[in-house]
């Protein structure tokens, strides 16, 4: 392989990205779209101003056993196949104040979103790639697993920890049938959501810069400086499912711009 040019790396290669309309998942669909990939993706919603030529669209929610139903058909249809899958579908939106301010519900939806979401469509498309001796599988989860916030995010971070978890033992698994099975723990990223939260606490703080300055002082401080970028995560995301990464798998990349502050 030619390491040193990948404008086709990924030519031949079928991939779904779930959550692919936005934010990192919008970036990932990018970058392996751009590099030749023919990528499938997905939301609970159609968009109407999606401007990533050549991607295959789907309605359907993941969170639901109809819509991991309805994916897997749409890969054996639209991509006959499947070689990569990156599931980047995940969330927060349960009630500040704690530990006890949370329902069971919200618990539910919230291991539904950021866990069993993912579970479901790996074991619809795990057997796909068994029988084809091949194929790689991203789980996106969270430094959150490591620090979580107990104020407004407890049961997103107990839910990706137990992702980051899941996915190391699918690896032990499924690797030596020729899967390999990574994840990615995001930090502070800015995405849309995370503009929005910046504009929220903007009409209280005075300013962006003091909103984003908030924001990453609660997490203890981004040592780069900044918040990351979808686009830094979709780079991460394309070496971790290409072939530059052959014996890589059962790992967990941090990419927080050193919020962790521990080994």
């Amino acid at each position: 392989m030619n390491f040193s040019s990948y404008e086709h790396e990924f030519k031949g290669k079928r991939a779904l990205i779930t959550g692919g309309t936005k934010g990192m998942g919008y970036a990932i669909v990018k970058r392996l779209a751009e590099a030749g990939a023919t990528v499938l993706t997905t939301a609970r919603s159609i968009p109407t101003d999606y401007d990533i030529p050549g991607v295959h669209f789907i309605q359907a929610d993941i969170t639901k056993r109809e819509g991991t139903a309805i994916l897997v058909e749409a890969v054996k249809e639209k991509l006959g196949g499947i070689d990569i899958l990156i599931n980047t579908v995940g969330g927060a939106s349960t009630p500040p104040g704690g530990a006890l301010a949370l329902t069971e519900e919200d618990w539910l939806e919230t291991l539904n979103m950021n866990l069993l979401g993912s579970v479901r469509l790996d074991r619809s498309v795990l057997p796909m790639m068994v029988a084809q001796g091949k194929g790689v599988i991203i789980h996106v989860s969270s430094i959150q697993r490591k620090l979580p916030l107990y104020e407004t995010t407890l049961a997103y971070a107990a839910s990706k920890a137990a992702l980051t978890n899941y996915s190391k033992g699918l690896s032990k698994e499924f690797s030596p049938k020729g899967i390999r099975i990574n994840t990615i723990a995001p930090g502070f990223i800015q995405t849309e959501a995370a503009d929005r939260m910046i504009d929220r606490i903007a009409t209280v703080a005075g300013s962006r810069d003091a909103a984003l300055q908030e924001l990453m002082d609660s997490l203890g401080g981004i040592p780069i400086g900044r918040p990351g970028l979808p686009e830094e995560v979709a780079e991460l995301a394309a070496f971790l499912v290409s072939d530059r990464s052959a014996s890589i798998t059962g790992s967990e990349y941090v990419i927080d711009g050193g919020t962790i502050p521990t080994v």
